[in-house]
């Protein structure tokens, strides 16, 4: 079978298996190199979305040998008087037309990146950048691409505005297929044209209606004819799941029509977050949604918590992922309210405090024991181990990823000896079903071998901060052998020296590739 795959009798089998190494760089490129066959499958893939791998900015090179010869040598010339002489030889492929997902700000960052490697000096915000970003824009709307994922950054499109739209009102087939759409950046000040802006967003209205994730950041102040032209954008869509706003800037009480004109997306919305929102009045529109199934709220205030209790009361019976950040403490009545209310059908589940605190932790931790069974993740902040804590997790009989975040008072109120049979009871009762467990930024991680010695979850990975001492180490080899289940270890602080200690045990790795968050 292998050899009838290298020949490409079986093209439909090696492209299914290829498309599920589309995040993994290094493979595909790896298997670009089998064969022909399997590069003519392999680069699609690689160059669906390439601003998002790691990868040498001379993927810009390859980009700019697909231009006309007219752009060329409009660039070349513009080169040459930095002297910079760049050749681009005819490409094998027309990568332009692999696009799928083009996010504007990395677009920008590689070309900038590519600059510097050509030797030119301080690219960052230079008409050259900028030249280079039109004429490969332009170039991808006009290749036959069809975008899934477009992430708008005004402060690039701002200088390549005329042309590009021009470009896409004649190619609306750049849009048609659009399934995410994130609108980021809006920097408003006098220097940036609205009538531009809403040009913009009037032509993703006619082109873009089925969308099923949309992101918007709120612009730094309140002008109706840019958000009448957001709201549209909503209203057109024929079938939104997923919406996200942030509002960083505190002015959310100047634009409740955003939120009015969800209403129309009441039967397909499943995913809904709010960040910075200042009014009740957000989640009085959020219980028309009959069908939500993820609420992520963060950095909200209320003005009238009993007003919210009631609007509680009338919805959310179906959420099924619950998340809440915040820089202040926790109005824990209104996350207890909003536990209840999701009972038995809430899996997922973030608490976090940011310069605040968790005022009433029992009663926290006495309602998610009582309603919530059926948690399989769970991330929580400044909890200690106290007797309540460990009875919550060894009654969590279905959680397979566990996050802890700076355990405030594990240290502060209790002795050395009592802290040490606190790790190892919390060791023995981490549930059967748990796969993943976080404590880099938990003070568990001066007790690694303690847990480790005393754990019986068959855990795959395991996140600490840092790994620099034997005992450790040897604690992790033994847990290894012993449960023959864990796969990597991310560590935030990597010591190559144990790295390779580890090698035939366990793979250690940066922590941020394996991290689990919501």
């Amino acid at each position: 079978m292998a050899s009838k795959m290298l020949m490409g009798d079986m093209p439909e089998l090696m492209e299914n298996i290829l498309n599920n190494l589309n995040k993994e760089f290094n493979s595909l490129y790896s298997c670009a190199l089998v064969s022909r066959h399997w590069c003519k499958i392999s680069i699609p893939i690689l160059w669906q979305d390439p601003f998002s791998f790691d990868c040498r900015p001379l993927i810009i090179s390859g980009y700019l040998s697909s231009l006309g010869k007219d752009e060329k040598f409009r660039l070349q010339t513009m080169l040459t008087a930095y002297n910079i002489g760049t050749q681009f030889p005819k490409p094998i492929f027309d990568y332009a037309n692999f696009l799928k997902v083009l996010d504007l700000y990395l677009l920008k960052c590689k070309v900038e990146d590519w600059l510097i490697f050509q030797q030119y000096p301080n690219p960052s915000y230079n008409i050259v950048t900028f030249t280079i970003i039109k004429l490969l824009f332009k170039n991808f709307i006009e290749s036959g691409a069809t975008l899934q994922g477009l992430y708008l950054d005004f402060s690039v499109l701002d200088e390549i505005q005329p042309e590009i739209f021009s470009s896409l009102e004649q190619n609306m087939q750049f849009l048609s297929r659009l399934q995410g759409l994130s609108i980021r950046s809006i920097c408003i000040d006098s220097n940036i044209n609205i009538e531009s802006l809403t040009t913009l967003l009037k032509i993703l209205e006619k082109g873009t209606t089925e969308l099923s994730a949309l992101n918007i950041k709120v612009p730094e102040y309140y002008d109706p004819q840019l958000f009448h032209s957001l709201v549209c954008i909503i209203n057109s869509q024929k079938q939104l799941e997923q919406f996200y706003m942030a509002d960083t800037f505190g002015l959310s009480e100047n634009f409740p029509s955003i939120f009015s004109a969800l209403k129309s997306q009441k039967q397909s919305l499943r995913e809904v977050g709010i960040m910075g929102c200042k009014f009740t009045e957000v989640f009085k529109v959020l219980t028309n949604f009959e069908n939500l199934e993820t609420l992520r709220i963060r950095n909200c205030e209320f003005s009238n918590n009993t007003e919210l209790l009631k609007i509680l009361e009338k919805n959310f019976y179906k959420i099924k992922t619950f998340e809440v950040v915040t820089n202040m403490e926790f109005d824990t009545l209104i996350i207890v309210q909003c536990i209840k209310k999701f009972g038995t059908l809430l899996q997922q589940l973030k608490l976090e405090t940011i310069g605040g605190d968790i005022i009433e932790k029992s009663l926290l931790l006495k309602t998610i024991k009582s309603f919530c069974p059926n948690i399989t993740y769970l991330y929580i902040r400044d909890i200690g181990l106290s007797a309540q804590f460990q009875e919550l997790i060894g009654n969590l009989q279905k959680l397979q990823f566990f996050t802890l975040y700076n355990m405030v008072d594990v240290l502060d109120e209790i002795t050395e000896e009592e802290l040490r049979r606190q790790v190892i009871q919390f060791a023995r009762i981490l549930p059967s079903t748990l796969q993943y467990l976080d404590i880099m930024r938990s003070r568990l991680n001066l007790y690694i071998d303690i847990l480790l010695n005393h754990c019986n979850a068959p855990l795959e990975k395991l996140i600490i901060s840092h790994l620099d001492d034997e005992k450790n180490a040897k604690a992790l080899i033994e847990f290894s052998i012993r449960k023959r289940t864990l796969n990597y270890v991310g560590v935030y602080d990597l010591n190559e020296t144990f790295k390779k200690e580890m090698e035939g045990y366990v793979t250690l790795v940066r922590y941020e590739n394996v991290v689990v968050d919501l």
